[in-house]
Formats: structure tokens, sequence, C-alpha cells
């Protein structure tokens, strides 16, 4: 197998904070289920205040998308950013490609593994065979996006085109359901018709109607279960994976970046740049060739998605990274170091801490109105607490 070219010839050893510092802010912000604004919306109809709030801490019925839809955006391309740290470590270390790639690969399996048992562990049945979450996503293009590190931009940049372009055009030639066609069916419910089931060329996209949704009622009966599979309740699908390769791809663009041996204010400009172009460019494309829909990653999502979480990244590292503010940090930071363990307790106890929480507390103390923001922060807490216990003795959870 031959080697890699070198990330960079010249790059940064050191560690940047604002990577485990947004990675933890990622993870602090999907732990704390929103912190209940979405539930006090829902009773709070009068206020646009909460509406606003609620809006920004529940995932998009279809188009469009608000902060809490930024979340595995987010997680996906810091994995991209990590990369080229990563492997520049490793290659200090004395590792060959060939022992890299076997990592990698390993990596890759264990993440799909993960997914499938996380999936899993709602049904006392039987398996699951579920790689819609960010795990199994992110394990099925893992390998792909590191066989472009430091093959340099151009190659990336293609890399990046060729799947946007090819995942538009497996949707666009799709074949559109017939006029007569019964969307409940496949799970469409009569009451978001209207919003789920688009018009024109854009009903190539629409919800459980479409290329991935078609592959899957395939792929996904392939494996052993109970009842045929039809539709994935959220209209999410298998092969996102392939368009938030261009996520990743974004995020390996800028890990390469951050490492050059180049004045900060260079690096935060192009971070800022290319977020502004990418966020243009999205909002463009879902306007014109393809509408911008988290659920099933569509490439005007994974770009103006990508375009954001470019600006954050720019944002975090000006603040941390070159103007030097870090006290605020160590919060994030204890997530941040320690994502995977937290993500694993969050899918895993939370609801088990909740429900303990308000036995031992008392019900009352989280009932009413806004009770359910104080039980989100202090389930919060308790799995701080936890990643806290693990930081100070030197317990990192990795893969």
């Amino acid at each position: 197998m031959t080697t890699a070219p070198v990330p960079s010839a010249q790059t940064m050893p050191a560690r940047l904070t604002s990577l485990d510092v947004f990675r933890g802010a990622i993870m602090v912000f999907l732990v704390s289920v929103g912190f209940g604004f979405k539930e006090v919306a829902r009773k709070r109809p009068d206020s646009p205040l909460w509406q606003f709030l609620g809006y920004h801490t529940d995932h998009a019925p279809w188009l469009g998308g608000g902060a809490w839809d930024m979340i595995q955006p987010a997680f996906m391309f810091m994995v991209g950013v990590a990369m080229p740290f990563s492997f520049a470590a490793r290659q200090a270390q004395g590792h060959s490609f060939r022992r890299q790639f076997g990592h990698a690969a390993r990596r890759a399996f264990i993440l799909v593994v993960l997914a499938v048992f996380l999936a899993s562990n709602r049904s006392s049945h039987q398996t699951l065979f579920v790689f819609t979450n960010v795990l199994g996503q992110m394990g099925l293009g893992y390998l792909f996006v590191f066989l472009l590190v430091g093959r340099g931009l151009k190659a990336q940049l293609a890399a990046l085109a060729m799947v946007a372009v090819g995942y538009w055009m497996a949707f666009a030639l799709h074949p559109l359901p017939q006029p007569d066609f019964n969307y409940a069916s496949v799970g469409v419910r009569p009451s978001e018709l209207r919003s789920v089931v688009l018009p024109g060329f854009f009903a190539h996209w629409s919800k459980h109607a479409n290329f991935a949704g078609d592959f899957d009622r395939w792929f996904l009966n392939l494996f052993p279960t109970e009842k045929p599979f039809v539709f994935n309740p959220g209209g999410y699908q298998t092969l996102n994976f392939i368009p938030s390769l261009i996520t990743m791809i974004l995020g390996l663009m800028a890990g390469e970046r951050l490492r050059r041996n180049q004045p900060p204010g260079a690096k935060a400009r192009w971070l800022v740049l290319v977020g502004l172009a990418c966020l243009t460019l999205g909002l463009l494309a879902g306007a014109t060739v393809c509408p911008i829909v988290k659920r099933i990653w569509t490439p005007s999502w994974a770009i103006f998605s990508g375009g954001i979480v470019l600006l954050l990244l720019a944002a975090f590292y000006v603040v941390i990274d070159v103007r030097g503010w870090k006290r605020w940090t160590f919060p994030f930071v204890v997530v941040g170091t320690n994502s995977i363990a937290i993500y694993l307790m969050d899918l895993l106890v939370r609801d088990w801490v909740g429900e303990t929480l308000k036995v031992h507390l008392g019900a009352a103390l989280f009932g009413g109105t806004y009770g359910v923001i104080g039980l989100r922060c202090t389930a919060l807490l308790v799995l701080w607490l936890a990643c806290w216990w693990m930081y100070r003795r030197k317990v990192f959870l990795k893969i």
C-alpha cells in the first residue's frame, strides 16, 4: 500500500483547545435535550420567545433547520477536523500508512457496530440494523474521508463535488411517485402532506418517497426483521452518510488549514471566507436545484450547514486560541475530551438519571410549566460530573 503524503510540510504540533471546547459545547447542547425549551414552548403557544426557543431546540419537520439541527453536522464536521491532527500524531510515533489505514478501518467498523447496538438497546426482541444515528453515519463514511487526508485541496474539492453532484443526480433521476400515490402507505400523515410532499421538481426530495427511501426499503429488508421495513418515522435514511461526506471533508480541509504554519489571523480569515461561501452556495442551491432538508441530508443542506459550522469554528478559534480567552472553557473541555463517553451515557442512562432524580428529589420539584428545564439541567449536571470524574483520573474513552 502506498504512503500518503504528509498533511503539511510545516505544521502546528500543539493541540488546539478550541477544538475540544467546540466539541464539548456541541455535546452539552445535545445532552441538555434542548434544556426542555420545546416542551415549554408547547405549553406557551402564545409566547413568541418560547416559540423561537422551541423551534431552535427541536428538529425542523422537513425543510430548513434551526440550532438543534446543527448538532449532527457540527459533530461530523469535527471528526473531519480532528483527522489531520490524529494522522500527524500517529505519523510522529512512526506509524506507517498501512497501520493507520488498519486503525481507521477498525474505528469505522466499531462505530457502525456501536450504532446498531444503540439502536437495538430499546428492543428486547432482536438486533435492529439501523445506521442512521451519528455514530453509524460517521462509521460508514470514515474510511473514505481518511483516504483524503493529506491529498491536497484540489483532490478534496474534487471528491466533495463528485459526492454532491452524484448524490443530487441519484435523487433527480429517480422516478417520481404516480399522481395517485398513497403517501399514507409510507408513513406520511395527512396533516403533514403540504410540508413534506414538495411541489414540482423538488418532489424528488419528498418525505419517504425518494431515492434513499426506496433504497432502504430494499436494503434494510435484507437483514433479519420482525416485520418488513417500510419507512423511518423521522424520514432519516441510511444513505445520508454519502452526502454527509461533504460535511466531513469540509472539516478535513479546515483541520489541515489549522495545522498550517501561518499567522492565526490568516487561518481565521480562511475559515470565515469559506464558511460564508458555503452558506451562500447552500442557500442558492436550496432555492434552485434541491431543497435544504436535514433529514435526508440533501447536498444543499450539507453545504449550507457546513458553512454555519465553519463560522462557528472560526469564532471558537479566534476567541480561544487567538485571543487566549480560555478561563471559561473548562466545563466544555471536560466534555469535549470525552465526547464518545458522554454520547453513550446520553443514550443509555440519561432517561434513568431523570427518573431517579424524580424519585429522590420529588417529582413535584420538576412539575409545572417550567419544571422540565430544571430536570434537563440537573440530569446534564449529573452526566457532566461523570465526565469530570473521568477527566480528573485521565480516563478517556477513545475508539
